[in-house]
């Protein structure tokens, strides 16, 4: 059978990947902090056998995401916190330590102070423990103020968020949509950082470059599935021709 049955049974695939890329940044253009999936691929020729190998395989080249910030809109949430410029916020997961720019928190039963998706926010000395019947603010520089509710004057240093600025060429994405160094090593405090209290970062996703983006790769996989339909039908008139003539 043709060799560019292959070939574009591999273009079909990478299709494929780029449509889930893009249903993905489409289905989180309202997740605070999320950085838009990038997908690329090359092209790789086939060699072996007689003549010029003037057929290519289609591979996967790299996967990253776009670290171009989102807006910063204000919600008036003390627990709500946005990173100011580069940097990230730090939080433990059953893997490690991961980096994310979501900044709305919550205080679970416990006091902990943990993600929305249940993540558990890292201090610089480890997890943060909020005291119960406590109003807290977050500064710039990540330092957490609590004080009671029916004396507010009383304020009293909790602790302070693990703020981090790792070379973005040096983070990777994962499936859960938090970031880590691709060394595996934990990236260390910077003070650098700072945030935008009571606000979040929307997410940096732009719609409708990426419904042009799903709509370009759907007629291209449509294009490589109509070249593996005339591959076939041309093999299958070859093997009729043969019969014939045999």
């Amino acid at each position: 059978m043709d060799r560019m049955l292959y070939v574009a049974m591999t273009g079909a695939k990478q299709t494929m990947l780029r449509q889930a890329s893009v249903a993905n940044n489409l289905a989180n253009v309202a997740t605070p902090g999320f950085r838009a999936e990038l997908t690329a691929a090359r092209a790789v020729p086939v060699i072996g056998g007689i003549g010029v190998p003037s057929r290519a395989y289609v591979v996967e080249q790299t996967t990253g995401a776009d670290f171009t910030p989102g807006i910063v809109q204000q919600t008036g949430r003390a627990l709500d916190v946005a990173v100011n410029g580069e940097g990230w916020l730090a939080v433990q997961t059953p893997t490690g330590e991961a980096y994310t720019r979501n900044g709305g928190f919550e205080i679970d039963a416990a006091g902990l102070l943990k993600t929305r998706s249940g993540l558990v926010v890292q201090g610089e000395n480890g997890p943060l423990t909020i005291p119960e019947n406590t109003r807290i603010t977050i500064a710039k520089d990540g330092t957490i103020n609590g004080a009671p509710f029916d004396n507010p004057a009383q304020a009293v240093e909790i602790g302070r968020l693990k703020l981090v600025n790792p070379i973005e060429s040096e983070l990777e994405k994962g499936s859960d949509g938090l970031f880590r160094q691709r060394n595996g090593e934990v990236a260390q405090a910077d003070a650098g950082v700072k945030l935008a209290s009571e606000s979040l970062e929307v997410s940096n996703v732009n719609p409708v470059d990426q419904l042009v983006q799903m709509i370009s790769a759907q007629r291209q996989y449509d294009l490589q599935i109509k070249m593996m339909q005339t591959v076939d039908q041309n093999a299958r008139s070859a093997s009729q021709l043969l019969t014939l003539t045999g």
